[in-house]
């Protein structure tokens, strides 16, 4: 796709310095941008750059004044990574608005979908599927039975969701992500062997949701894992069976939330996060990366650690752990001299 100057300034409103109808088919960072190519200045740590980019045009700050001469177009805005963000989603946008179905594909009879969607190729879909407006499902991708997807959400390449699963409005769910997998119930015999324990409940994922990609979500075993409206899950992220996560909260990859677990809104979550089953965590907490939880946590707790501790008992044990050595060697010394 190609755009002129003038054109992404009308998008972002924003002012021209240079050439109106310079041209970019791409994009680039600033340090590396080319001839043809779009990028930006927002961060003051990369401004030598724009003297050298050979970027074609540059999406600057309003209050960005050259100190040198420059041969990139500028775009002045309010806010550069603001409208940088912009542009990407709009781009996403036009790139990914594809309609139809495809051949070959499977839809079930009795599954509903209205006329402005896409289907990819040998995607299947299966009974009593309802399907929303200006849904996009991208090729290989699995629809189980009595699914429910809300408008103007996708379902990526290779992504399934399993049978009883409802999927929101305007949600994204990624390439290889698993919604509505069985959960992890097994019940031990007296032999020492395992028996599974049918999961009947399904998955909710309310509007706004973002699923990453190799991240899966586990049915409840009765009721519903629910994942409240505007979270964002990172890839290769765990949610166990009955699990629920409050409004607005992000987790970061290789997070993995055991069954039962209660996770109030607007908290952050680290990577390689461990929570345990059957807690609950409150209300816009933060959790460092790599943490281990294994209580309930109050609101607004900041933690770290594993076990976690608070954020900055955690900091202050840690510059003695460090020195633990010279504590020792300081100890045996003393000890020598009594």
């Amino acid at each position: 796709m190609v755009f002129t100057a003038s054109q992404i300034a009308g998008i972002l409103e924003g002012e021209i310095e240079g050439n109106p109808e310079i041209a970019v088919h791409k994009l680039a960072k600033i340090e590396e941008g080319e001839k043809g190519s779009l990028t930006f200045l927002a961060n003051p740590k990369y401004t030598s750059h724009i003297y050298s980019t050979k970027a074609s045009v540059t999406i600057v700050n309003k209050d960005f004044i050259p100190e040198q001469s420059i041969s990139t177009t500028l775009i002045k805005v309010e806010d550069a990574y603001e409208s940088f963000s912009k542009l990407l989603e709009y781009y996403n946008k036009v790139k990914n608005n594809k309609q139809g179905i495809e051949n070959p594909v499977f839809i079930a009879d009795t599954a509903k979908y209205e006329e402005d969607i896409y289907i990819g190729a040998f995607t299947y879909i299966g009974a009593n599927v309802v399907i929303g407006k200006n849904v996009k499902i991208f090729p290989n991708v699995f629809i189980g039975d009595n699914v429910v997807i809300g408008d103007n959400s996708s379902v990526l390449a290779g992504a399934r969701v399993c049978s009883e699963s409802v999927i929101g409005k305007n949600c994204t769910i990624h390439s290889g992500a698993i919604v509505g997998a069985d959960g992890f119930g097994f019940a031990p015999n007296k032999d020492g062997s395992y028996r599974k324990i049918p999961q009947t409940g399904n998955v909710i994922l309310e509007d706004n949701i973002d699923v990453g990609a190799g991240t899966t979500i586990d049915r409840a075993t009765l009721g519903s894992t629910v994942l409240r409206k505007g979270v964002k899950l990172d890839n290769q992220i765990q949610i166990a069976h009955n699990v629920e996560i409050g409004e607005n909260t992000v987790i970061a990859a290789q997070t993995g939330v055991a069954g039962s677990t209660k996770i109030g809104k607007n908290c952050m979550i680290g990577g390689q996060v461990g929570i345990v089953g059957h807690i609950t965590i409150g209300d816009n907490v933060r959790i460092q990366a790599q943490s281990g939880i294994g209580r309930n946590v109050k609101d607004n707790e900041v933690l770290q650690g594993s076990p976690a501790l608070n954020y900055g008992d955690y900091n202050k044990s840690y510059v003695h752990f460090k020195n633990l050595p010279k504590i020792v060697n300081r100890i045996n010394q003393l000890e020598k001299k009594e």
